[in-house]
């Protein structure tokens, strides 16, 4: 199933994409793509609907796939070829950031450049969204806690985020920098998580192409490893790092300056398309 969320910012409805890519309205089935609504049991309620008898949405705003997101948890420096267009070593586990839940958007709408940024940057990434919510869980049993996968740009203020001191929080969680969806792909359409091509363009020149064969910690063993230091909730995101082909790894380094269009997606998971402006 493609779940997703239409509407203006704030008043979205639920909603699932039919065969023919019509969004069709969800809101007697569940109230939100959020919390208890992402629970197995929930999913095979909603997967037992005849959608063709649920009304068509007008065409409109997708927001973010999933609301009023707990936690957004992101893995930095998770590809190895990543990693080494940036200089930095491999690290030896994994390296967890939280971007703030306000950064999050839909997935084509504006984004913004932070004022007195000079290294606004991209990355298009893997989304993982929990269902099943637990802690301590076994790497084994990773799967049975997520609900969907999703597209996810992980945008990023380098200068914020490396030279300005402290975590790498403030170069991360920025008002828009977190465009989700256009929908969530739920688990069972997933093959393999670990097989799935990414790619990002700006201004229809391609600047990242990859693999989520490349990453160095899988989906399975991030969600236990998470679990270890956090408690996982139904909507929990976690953003699993990005291939190489970031502006900061261009020679000379790429930044965004506002009036480009970035477009992005995941194979089997949508495409996202963004226009840069200045805040």
């Amino acid at each position: 199933m493609k779940l997703l969320r239409v509407g203006d910012a704030g008043k979205e409805k639920p909603a699932i994409l039919d065969s023919e890519g019509k969004a069709r309205d969800l809101s007697s089935i569940v109230d939100d793509i959020a919390g208890e609504a992402l629970l197995p049991e929930t999913l095979e309620k909603i997967a037992a609907v005849d959608i063709n008898t649920l009304p068509v949405l007008a065409d409109g705003r997708i927001g973010p796939c999933v609301g009023h997101v707990g936690k957004f948890i992101c893995i930095g420096l998770n590809y190895s070829d990543h990693a080494a267009e940036t200089g930095a070593t491999v690290p030896p586990e994994p390296i967890i950031f939280m971007k703030a839940t306000s950064a999050i958007c839909g997935p084509n709408d504006d984004v913004l450049i932070p004022r007195n940024s000079v290294k606004t940057d991209w990355e298009v990434e893997l989304g993982v969204i929990i269902g099943k919510g637990g802690v301590y869980i076994d790497e084994a049993d990773a799967f049975d806690h997520v609900a969907g996968y999703c597209v996810i740009n992980d945008v990023s203020e380098r200068e914020f985020q490396i030279e300005r001191h402290g975590t790498w929080d403030k170069g991360k969680g920025c008002d828009t920098f977190g465009p989700i969806g256009p929908w969530m792909v739920t688990r069972d359409e997933v093959a393999d998580p670990q097989n799935m091509k990414l790619w990002l363009e700006v201004d229809g020149h391609r600047y990242q192409d990859g693999t989520t064969e490349t990453m160095v910690y899988g989906v399975q063993f991030l969600v236990s490893y998470i679990s270890r230091f956090m408690s996982l909730q139904p909507g929990d995101i976690i953003s699993t790092g990005t291939p190489p082909g970031v502006g900061m790894g261009q020679n000379p380094p790429t930044f965004l300056k506002g009036g480009e269009v970035m477009s992005l997606g995941v194979e089997g998971l949508g495409a996202q398309r963004q226009k840069v402006v200045t805040a």
